[in-house]
């Protein structure tokens, strides 16, 4: 019997959950507890000699409701049907059995009453006629009604009963160490307060609701101590690198429980990891596997030789490549968010591109991919206009309990579980509906997200990217060298507020003020904007020589496909690819898709035209010896 902590005031340095139901056993008749019911729980030692206890509900339940005279408890559920606790072959099991029968008669092994003979269980005990002291636990309470809104007739009236004795109950004196009436309580333990029928707490003073939350960091803190004993350190006070490798241990574990804790150090045992490195057995319990891209030995030298090979790729950015591979780097070596106190669950990298459409912010994407897994198949990407409306983010993390589809999960966090070494880039990111931008606010700061199953996802080996064109246009009178829109004068309107021309510097300036003025005063979200801090990458104007370089590779693409499909060889004269680069190089300002468009205008179209009418051989070799344009027709001369 723990009685040693409850001297001097009641359960001190208990869970403040068990405190409160302590201490309110004399104004309320029935609790339901709800919340992280399937945890253990810190139980502080009796004295400064005896280290704390690592205790599972109903043990923790009994320690408490013992130390005030309770002589024992009887737990329901729908599984297991009714039974004794403690059931132990010794004296306290012998007297708690004892009790039992007082109160309920000769139970039946393994009983499974109905839920009217349920009924007559807890009146014996509620309203007992010995003064016994004792508790009625309903387990998994959750699964008594097969809906908390729709109940059966058998579900109903048990509900109405149960809200009805909690009203009749009368509390129990007896001798012994609290000798004051206290009721005997019935514990309601359900997954969520919802799972339970709304009138039955509503407006009810006689049923008090207690929420049990996941451990904070100081209950991780002790729990790590505690299972330090597991690696041969007995007192990790007298151990520096113990201490510090236990503080690692319960701040990697952010949101998991204690039992997860025990968990990760099973798993940890049985893969022969020392103490120091728990964290990273954290991050296989956490993601369910092995194998860490992140920890490859050849990732370093994959992205050196990036800074040769990405250039290469996306054309006309040495800022914006220069800076992505910075950050990059940065996720490399784990120090993504290492000024934070607590940054070990949070994404790999952050990344959010902005600036004119075209410029290459998606190939960059794609390569960035590619460099550090090796696989494009490991890109992920959602365009937020479709997320525009509320209900979309339903799609993210999946459907709330009771809606359609709520089975599927959702296609980000299906996604992430499936595997979570991901590139995800979300295109556009300004066109989500504001409350989805909130469910990125804890993947940015915690790394995880729970989807409408409850299951939780993470993120901490995710790289994210966020794209945006915040900035082209803005409202308001013309910044000094922008162009409006509408040709008026003073008056407010859409206004172009970067233009092909401007230093790299200006442009950047003028975008990441622009995002700024959105996410602070339009949506008013700047704890987002906070989020992602330095790691807005602009980008500038495609300008002559990449747009050259950009035309090359994209006609090259053209003739190579030709030649794939058809078995032919494609040459333009000098004079029509001159013409050509002129027409699709003209507008730089749509950037590299623009000069994509242009030549399948230009080009491709009037190509096809030109084939279709040709018995085509293969080895033929097709020349374009000339190029006319009338309006928007173009016409090829083809030899």
């Amino acid at each position: 019997m723990s009685t040693g902590s409850t001297l001097g005031g009641r359960l001190t340095g208990w869970p403040a959950f068990i405190r409160e139901l302590d201490a309110t056993l004399s104004v309320h008749s029935q609790y339901i507890l709800s919340g992280n019911l399937y945890d253990n729980f810190l139980l502080p030692g009796t004295d400064e000699f005896s280290a704390a206890r690592l205790l599972p509900l109903h043990d923790l339940l009994w320690e408490a409701l013992q130390s005030s005279g309770y002589a024992c408890l009887l737990v329901y559920d729908p599984v297991d049907g009714l039974r004794v606790y403690p059931d132990t072959d010794d004296e306290i099991g012998d007297a708690a059995a004892a009790a039992a029968e007082r109160l309920l008669g000769k139970l039946k092994a393994d009983e499974k009453p109905s839920l009217e003979a349920l009924t007559k269980h807890l009146t014996a005990v509620v309203r007992p006629e010995e003064n016994v002291r004792a508790a009625f636990i309903l387990d998994s309470a959750s699964r008594i009604a097969h809906s908390a809104t729709d109940l059966e007739p058998a579900e109903r009236d048990f509900f109405r009963f149960c809200e009805k004795l909690s009203r009749t109950a009368a509390p129990v004196w007896v001798e012994g160490v609290r000798p004051k009436p206290l009721y005997n309580p019935v514990i309601w333990l359900a997954e969520r307060p919802g799972d339970l029928p709304a009138w039955l707490a509503t407006g009810n003073d006689n049923i008090r609701e207690i929420a049990i939350p996941r451990p904070h960091l100081g209950d991780r803190q002790e729990t790590a101590r505690l299972l330090a004993r597991a690696f041969g350190v007995a007192d990790v006070s007298a151990d520096p690198v113990a201490a510090e490798a236990c503080g690692a241990f319960a701040e990697q574990a952010d949101g998991l429980t204690l039992q997860s804790m025990i968990e990760v150090t099973r798993l940890a045992k049985e893969r022969g990891v020392g103490l120091e490195d728990l964290p990273d057995a954290v991050r296989t319990y956490k993601l369910g596997v092995l194998d860490n891209p992140w920890s490859r030995g050849h990732l370093r030298k994959r992205v050196l030789d990036g800074e040769k090979r990405v250039p290469e790729r996306v054309l006309g950015q040495p800022q914006a490549v220069t800076k992505t591979l910075d950050i990059l780097k940065r996720a490399v070596l784990g120090l993504s968010g290492a000024q934070a106190t607590q940054s070990g669950s949070r994404p790999r990298g952050v990344l959010f591109f902005a600036g004119p459409t075209g410029t290459g912010k998606t190939e960059l994407a794609k390569a960035i991919t590619s460099l550090v897994f090796g696989d494009e198949s490991a890109y992920l990407r959602f365009d937020m206009s479709e997320f525009s409306a509320e209900h979309a983010g339903d799609r993210l993390i999946g459907s709330p309990p009771g809606y359609v589809g709520h089975e599927a999960g959702g296609e980000l966090t299906n996604a992430v579980r499936e595997d979570p070494f991901r590139v995800i880039l979300f295109d556009e990111i300004e066109k989500a509906h504001p409350r989805i931008l909130d469910k990125f606010l804890q993947i940015l700061e915690d790394g995880r997200l729970t989807d409408g199953r409850g299951n939780t996802v993470h993120f901490s080996e995710s790289i994210l990217i966020f794209t945006s064109n915040l900035g082209m246009m803005v409202d308001g009178p013309s910044p000094v060298g922008a162009t409006r829109l509408d040709g008026g004068l003073g008056s407010p309107g859409r206004v172009r507020n970067i233009a092909p021309g401007m230093t790299y510097e200006e442009i950047e300036h003028r975008i990441k003020a622009a995002i700024s003025e959105h996410f602070t005063t339009v949506l008013n979200r700047p704890e987002l904007l906070n989020r992602f801090g330095d790691n807005i990458v602009v980008f500038n104007f495609i300008g002559a020589d990449a747009a050259n370089m950009i035309f090359d590779m994209q006609l090259a693409n053209i003739c190579r496909r030709v030649t794939d499909e058809h078995r032919l060889t494609l040459a333009l004269k000098s004079e029509v690819l001159q013409t050509l680069r002129e027409w699709c190089t003209s507008e730089l300002d749509k950037g590299g898709r623009g000069i994509g468009m242009a030549l399948e205008a230009y080009f491709v179209n009037p190509l096809a035209r030109a084939l279709f009418d040709r018995e085509l051989t293969p080895g033929d070799r097709v020349t374009v010896a000339g190029i006319h344009r009338e309006g928007s027709i173009v016409e090829l001369a083809v030899q």
